[in-house]
């Protein structure tokens, strides 16, 4: 064995797989090899229905967005004519408290 690969260490982080060459007399990285990346979906076709699936869920979600706004205009008209009716109901007599009038 070369005096070079005895002074490197080859570690295998245990977390995500990754692996690291550092030297022993440093104690520095020489070279990182990244973890293998792994599969989101195993085939296409289970790719394919999961991207689908989304899309429904958006459409579904912007459909219900649509439907609120249109039924938010007669929503604030109605807390409009309450908050209306409440204030006719019950009118200020008296004169504002200010802050300074308090101490």
């Amino acid at each position: 064995m070369s005096s070079k690969q005895q002074s490197t260490i080859e570690v295998a982080c245990p977390e995500c797989g990754s692996t690291m060459k550092i030297d022993t007399a440093t104690g520095a990285v020489i070279a990182h090899t990244p973890a293998p990346r792994k599969r989101t979906f195993e085939d296409f076709e289970t790719a394919a229905k999961a991207m689908r699936e989304q899309n429904e869920r958006k459409e579904s979600l912007f459909r219900q967005s649509v439907e609120a706004q249109k039924n938010s205009n007669d929503l604030l008209e109605k807390k409009f004519a309450e908050a209306l009716r409440k204030a006719k109901e019950s009118p200020d007599t008296g004169k504002p408290l200010r802050d300074f009038d308090l101490d």
